[in-house]
């Protein structure tokens, strides 16, 4: 029977998914979260015509010939409006960021001007400046609205908050945000021959590692991972760990989904509710994977060998998180890029080539595979900041022919 598709396992995992309920945080916990509705601006920025520069604001008809003198009768500071207003052959002394007074329609620099200073080092009221050079340049007064008016929207529904817009969220007067909640993922180790970080194992042990790299994956791209510990090679074991994960959005289990006597997985998601998707796919590595549906919860079995549990999961549960958690999956998609040194012919399965990032000339990103492709090898995957993605059959390719990556920053 022919081995399902990587395309085709990835369409049925991401089949009906709809993005997990919203929530409102504050301002000071919303980076990195998935803004849930679009975000009409409250306020208006600037709210009020102001200056961009040191100087004064003047009518721009009394600067039109220089060089012209006029009278200062008050000054404006950020925070400190004048309340009068400008008429003709008169000036305000104004500093960044104040508001222009009305009448005023410019603005002279500093250095263009000469008068008398007085007792605060600048002129006072009542003293006469003289404008000698310059006409008033427009981006020295910012205009009210320029940036936003109240209704605007700036920030669309689906955008992952950055600092940028939090700042910018600020600004449009919200001290809260509405956001998706970010989806659970419980991850579930399985194997006899499994001992946590800091144990020292037995001359039949490993550690169990994958679950700590497989947390940091998930919570890089935006999931909120849980850790249901080491299931044991029996029933009774497997049942009691899946049941812990009966309210997450997705479990991931790792290991027990081959076909030996001690794996039991599947039959134990399967009584636990689950009913199965798929089982195996055309992919190298990470052939033994598993998908079903328990309810609303999607299943991701994923295989033991700690790089293809890595590999299936940036290839297949980080866009899954990107739906779940509204964000989308663009940013998990492949990219291009030019080979900086030639590869071999590809076999039957989709091969994930670990690969490192060379250079970046003139735009081009190169990009040369790791000298070994070993599965079991763990230090060519934390070498790595991408997977070149080789189609089933693929031929021998040289140097700079252009192939897909995915990225590894997750």
């Amino acid at each position: 029977m022919a081995l399902l598709s990587v395309e085709a396992a990835l369409a049925r995992i991401l089949a009906d998914v709809e993005a997990v309920g919203q929530e409102t945080v504050e301002l000071f916990d919303a980076a990195g979260r998935v803004l849930a509705e679009d975000l009409p601006a409250r306020l208006t920025q600037p709210p009020f015509d102001a200056s961009a520069m040191d100087g004064y604001a003047v009518r721009a008809a009394d600067v039109a010939t220089l060089p012209a003198s006029l009278t200062v009768i008050g000054e404006a500071a950020a925070g400190h409006a004048f309340h009068g207003s400008i008429g003709a052959g008169e000036a305000v002394r104004i500093f960044t960021g104040a508001p222009v007074p009305a009448g005023a329609d410019a603005i002279v620099i500093q250095e263009n001007v000469e008068g008398k200073e007085g007792s605060t080092g600048r002129p006072g009221k009542g003293t006469v400046i003289r404008v000698v050079d310059g006409r008033p340049d427009p981006d020295h007064l910012r205009r009210r609205g320029g940036d936003f008016s109240a209704g605007d929207v700036r920030l669309a529904a689906g955008r992952r908050l950055t600092a940028r817009d939090i700042t910018l969220a600020a600004a449009m007067g919200y001290a809260r945000l509405p956001v998706h909640r970010r989806p659970t993922i419980a991850i579930l180790a399985t194997g006899d021959e499994l001992v946590p970080p800091g144990e020292t194992p037995s001359p039949d042990q490993i550690v169990s590692s994958n679950p700590y790299g497989l947390a940091a994956m998930v919570r890089a791209a935006g999931g909120e991972p849980r850790l249901l510990g080491i299931a044991r090679d029996t029933r009774e074991s497997l049942d009691e760990h899946i049941a812990r994960a009966a309210d997450a959005d997705i479990l991931l289990t790792i290991g027990g989904a081959s076909v030996g006597a001690h794996d039991l997985v599947v039959p134990a998601l399967a009584d636990a509710g689950m009913t199965l998707d798929f089982w195996k796919i055309a992919m190298r590595p990470g052939k033994p994977l598993i998908f079903g549906r328990r309810g609303a919860q999607r299943v991701v079995g994923l295989p033991g060998n700690p790089v293809s549990s890595l590999i299936c999961t940036r290839v297949f549960v980080v866009p899954l998180i990107g739906l779940l958690s509204g964000a989308g999956i663009t940013a998990a998609e492949p990219q291009p890029a030019l080979l900086a040194a030639p590869i071999g012919a590809n076999g039957p399965r989709t091969h994930y080539m670990r690969a490192t990032t060379v250079s970046r000339d003139g735009g081009a990103r190169r990009v040369a595979s790791a000298p070994s492709q070993d599965s079991s090898l763990m230090t060519p995957l934390a070498a790595s900041d991408c997977l070149i993605v080789r189609p089933p059959g693929a031929p021998p390719l040289p140097a700079g022919e252009a192939v897909e990556v995915l990225d590894l920053d997750f």
